[in-house]
């Protein structure tokens, strides 16, 4: 039985705490600029253009590869093209692995 009553006062301590705790404070209500300055440094370090940019490309030199070899007898302004687009690729992943995400060094 002593047992009981001893639960019992832990329980009715802790409910009187709980009454006692302070309240939550408020969220801070942030402005339009800080929401967008968020925003855009999530989208800076998630790379959305370049991977956009990058996943275009290899749409694009797909189908420039297969329109080259459907060709049945390609020309120089033909074969031009699809070098352009192979070197143009090559550049533009070259830019993208070197403008990787800047780290702080700490």
């Amino acid at each position: 039985m002593s047992d009981l009553k001893t639960e019992i006062e832990k329980m009715e301590k802790l409910k009187s705490l709980e009454d006692n705790a302070p309240a939550p404070a408020p969220k801070k209500k942030r402005s339009i600029a800080e929401i967008s300055a968020e925003l855009a440094k999530a989208f800076d370090v998630w790379r959305v253009f370049p991977r956009v940019f990058i996943t275009v490309y290899i749409v694009l030199l797909y189908q420039v590869t297969h329109w080259f070899m459907n060709l049945a007898d390609p020309n120089n302004a033909q074969a031009g093209l699809v070098s352009v687009v192979v070197g143009a690729g090559a550049a533009w992943f070259g830019l993208y692995t070197g403008t990787g995400g800047k780290k702080n060094s700490k």
